[in-house]
């Protein structure tokens, strides 16, 4: 079955005094784009979750987040160095005295914003039993990411199959009319002949250059090399998951043998199926995108 490359995974752990909340999501794009956000405590695994992360969806745009929650009751505010601050009012209040320069109009958020007085937290050293509960969490998230993915791959494998089957109903359309467009072909260039030019003609000769003028607009080739594709495109679908690329070459090749039935149709009507054709080939190119 194949997988889209959208999706979105979120999972959460708890421990006595925080919750890890971990949450992933995807969109297309043609390889592996991760940007990760991760809290400090846990940036010594980065690089195993990324790995992590690559192995288990290998393409698409990733946006990866892992935060922590303190629980009520725990202490979230920031420190702050109160002897630093006092040091630093008496100093400027000096300095102040000294050279004339006016004293801050707001002390407190001056204060705030000089070098160390608001002290950061001590990074707790991440235990392996954390490690483990935290580690449930990313596999948590990355494995609703990916069940998201196989759902949306199924709805676009139900999509293709019926956009395939449509341009192949439309591919048996074109039958009549390339048999009665000979008549109409042979049926002009006589009237031309007769009516226009007003000149006697070699039956013979009429009928070699009607045989040469009808073997150019053939479509023969064109709509065998089209059903092929058809197949082809059908038979790539049920590969498995990784056939996006794929997917996408067999849709420029079918394109180009619909463009060429039209451009060799020479019939109004065969135009009209032509056009519902590229219609139906242009939703597969917009999804084929999302493809894994």
């Amino acid at each position: 079955m194949i997988q889209s490359m959208t999706g979105y995974g979120k999972s959460a752990v708890e421990m006595p005094d925080k919750r890890i909340n971990v949450e992933i999501k995807s969109l297309n794009s043609k390889a592996l784009d991760l940007s990760a956000r991760i809290a400090p405590q846990y940036r010594e695994k980065e690089m195993e979750i990324r790995a992590e992360i690559a192995r288990a969806l290998e393409r698409g745009k990733v946006d990866f987040s892992l935060w922590i929650e303190k629980k009520e009751g725990t202490d979230l505010a920031t420190p702050i160095d109160q002897s630093l601050v006092k040091a630093y009012y008496d100093r400027i209040r000096e300095i102040s005295q000294a050279t004339g320069i006016p004293e801050p109009a707001d002390w407190f958020s001056t204060l705030l914003r000089l070098p160390d007085v608001l002290a950061k937290n001590e990074m707790q050293e991440l235990t392996d039993e954390e490690w483990a509960v935290a580690h449930q969490a990313v596999e948590q998230a990355i494995g609703a990411l990916v069940d998201f993915r196989k759902q949306e791959g199924a709805a676009l494998e139900k999509k293709f199959r019926e956009k395939i089957a449509n341009i192949s109903a439309l591919l048996a359309e074109v039958e009549p009319y390339e048999l009665e467009r000979v008549g109409k072909i042979k049926d002009r260039i006589t009237e031309a002949l007769e009516k226009t030019l007003s000149v006697d003609y070699d039956q013979n000769r009429l009928e070699q250059e009607l045989i040469y003028y009808i073997e150019k607009l053939d479509i023969n080739e064109e709509k065998q090399r089209l059903a092929n594709h058809l197949r082809y495109f059908v038979e790539t679908l049920e590969g498995g998951h990784g056939q996006g690329k794929k997917l996408g070459f067999i849709a420029q090749e079918m394109g180009r043998e619909i463009n060429t039935l039209g451009s060799k149709s020479n019939h109004a009507e065969m135009q009209k199926i032509v056009v519902r054709m590229k219609d139906e080939l242009e939703q597969i190119k917009e999804q084929v995108l999302n493809v894994m």
